[in-house]
């Protein structure tokens, strides 16, 4: 499967990885082991899958990156110290939340997962993640807005 994965991608790292969560759906579907269906097929759709499904979220990512980089590149003086205030009133306000509100908001902003996958990395309740996200945002928005 990682050589699949290997194949498709040309990074090892992105093989691994994607072998890892291949098998981790698989695992969750909890199928019965049977002796002429050896599931082979199924785990090389979900590889596949989740192959396309990387490569579309790096393609948004890297298109949103470059036009950054292009807006950044075209401002004035004024704009790149308005811009500077704002990142550093943004990372002092950031680091005014609580650590688990932190955490779920960067878990949810950077590393684009949902709240259900974030509450599964945390071990807490989807409804604790909302909550969390929420008070976040308004504390976020508050700081910033001063």
């Amino acid at each position: 499967m990682r050589s699949y994965l290997y194949y498709r991608s040309g990074n090892k790292s992105v093989a691994s990885d994607l072998t890892q969560d291949t098998f981790l759906k698989f695992w969750a579907k909890q199928l019965k082991p049977d002796p002429v269906y050896h599931h082979q097929g199924l785990l090389y759709k979900i590889a596949g899958d989740l192959f396309i499904t990387h490569t579309r979220r790096q393609k948004v990512r890297q298109d949103y990156q470059e036009k950054i980089e292009l807006d950044v590149s075209s401002e004035n003086p004024e704009e790149a110290l308005a811009y500077n205030e704002l990142k550093k009133n943004y990372e002092k306000c950031l680091s005014l939340l609580t650590e688990k509100q932190r955490v779920v908001f960067l878990m949810s902003r950077l590393d684009d997962l949902s709240y259900r996958e974030i509450a599964e990395k945390i071990s807490v309740s989807v409804k604790a993640i909302e909550k969390r996200m929420g008070i976040a945002l308004s504390q976020l928005k508050a700081c910033l807005n001063r």
